[in-house]
């Protein structure tokens, strides 16, 4: 009976250090959301295509799929006027370090003088892209929220 006094009151002491110890630790303090910056400015002689009015340029990395898909939907708007450039980060980590770029997909649609305009942080589908590209190219060419066509084309 002497032992199961002893190993109870072992016990006992131990379920109350622990709670103490519990108790006194504190909580790690919240860190705040990573916030990631897309370029203001770029050099145009960095990308191709720097004869052209805009510029698309989707730093991307080779091991992101969604970086794929924004590819390929912005590589769908190069023409005469606008030159699309991947910018993956092995290929170019110099640019990736020079425009601080430390998430990716990142879109920087740029004007002629390198000035970004719009930019995508993460995935964007290619309604929203084509439709920044439109209107930086050629602005109130996009409907306003409340001014798109309805069902029957009416605009309200």
């Amino acid at each position: 009976m002497g032992k199961i006094l002893v190993v109870l009151a072992v016990v006992i002491v131990a379920v109350v250090v622990a709670e103490f110890l519990r108790r006194r630790r504190t909580d790690a303090p919240s860190q705040p959301p990573a916030v990631y910056e897309a370029p203001a400015q770029l050099d145009r002689s960095d990308f191709d295509g720097e004869d052209r009015d805009w510029l698309v340029a989707v730093f991307t990395s080779s091991t992101c799929s969604t970086c794929a898909e924004t590819v390929a939907r912005a590589s769908v708007l190069a023409s005469d006027a606008v030159a699309v450039c991947e910018v993956e980060v092995t290929e170019h980590a110099e640019m990736h370090r020079r425009y601080q770029i430390e998430a990716v997909p990142i879109v920087a649609i740029a004007d002629g003088e390198g000035v970004v305009q719009r930019s995508f942080i993460g995935p964007v589908s290619a309604t929203h892209l084509w439709a920044a590209v439109a209107e930086v190219r050629e602005p109130g060419s996009v409907p306003e929220c409340g001014d798109e066509p309805g069902p029957s084309g009416a605009v309200g």
